[in-house]
């Protein structure tokens, strides 16, 4: 037998982000090759806007993590970088909030369970008891607490802090969640809480987008996937899809045409965070697909 074949390897994801200046690439891949790795997967990109190097690297190595970071310790503070270093295809653990729409909550939970998305969810949050049978299917606990008031929002965002810290949580997706977050809520979730909403915003505002829509004979359907920040549907942006439509379809159809792209591109942006395939940079995103 083979004795480098009898060692056991890991799969590493390497993110790394600093100052854009020559000699970044040549000395990554020094310090991956002193930890005796082999790089599967790399991606690059200098900002011209904001002057920063963004890399993503996929490695399979020997090496634990501690002599991985051992090797990456050094190029690290020379660059003034920062890294992230995980396990390729790790299930992240996702908290999910929902409201009383059910087709992201679904399309999530059915990925999740298909083996489709790289995500553990050990909880799904809802202000509506409506889901209750839908996530119950999946055999994921659900709690409902509703929401009359500026009490009732203060202890259900309480509860949504305590299952965080609870369950280990990584992610929160807004999956149709119909509520605003406070202030405090997107700052102690910054970076790591994604919504989903119909492109029709600000243009469609308020209930009955899709009957709006129809009723200005609008032409694409679409939706976005974004970080949540306090500035309410601003935040940097993950994913968009759109899809044509013409003046046959009636407000039924353009609903069902709408959730379908909300459910797919949430899933989308979902997988990204979940593979570290997203990187900021101020108000942009960098996704290494």
């Amino acid at each position: 037998m083979n004795s480098l074949a009898a060692v056991p390897h890991h799969h590493w994801v390497i993110s790394l982000v600093c100052p854009d200046q020559p000699g970044i690439v040549h000395a990554v891949s020094g310090a991956i090759v002193a930890a005796r790795g082999n790089i599967t997967e790399s991606q690059q990109f200098s900002s011209a806007d904001t002057g920063r190097f963004f890399i993503r690297l996929q490695v399979e190595s020997p090496a634990d993590r501690a002599e991985l970071e051992a090797a990456l310790a050094p190029v690290i503070a020379c660059y003034d970088m920062h890294a992230t270093i995980d396990v390729v295809g790790r299930p992240v653990r996702t908290l999910v909030l929902a409201s009383s729409a059910g087709h992201c909550v679904n399309d999530l939970l059915f990925r999740q369970h298909a083996g489709a998305l790289p995500v553990e969810i050990p909880l799904v949050l809802s202000n509506h008891s409506s889901l209750r049978d839908l996530v119950g299917f999946y055999g994921v606990p659900f709690e409902s607490y509703p929401i009359t008031d500026a009490a009732s929002k203060a202890a259900f965002e309480a509860r949504v802090i305590e299952a965080v810290e609870e369950h280990d949580i990584e992610l929160v997706v807004l999956a149709r969640y119909m509520r605003i977050l406070s202030p405090e809520l997107c700052e102690r979730l910054e970076g790591r809480a994604i919504n989903i909403h119909h492109s029709f915003l600000p243009g469609f505002k308020g209930a009955n987008p899709y009957k709006q829509a129809h009723a200005r004979g609008v032409k694409l359907i679409g939706a976005t996937a974004h970080f949540v920040t306090s500035d309410l549907d601003e935040g940097p942006i993950i994913e968009q899809n759109v899809v044509r439509v013409d003046h046959s379809r009636n407000p039924a159809e353009l609903v069902a045409i709408g959730q379908d792209e909300e459910s797919r591109t949430l899933s989308q942006a979902v997988k990204w965070f979940a593979e570290n395939r997203i990187l900021l940079d101020g108000a942009r995103t960098i996704i290494f697909q």
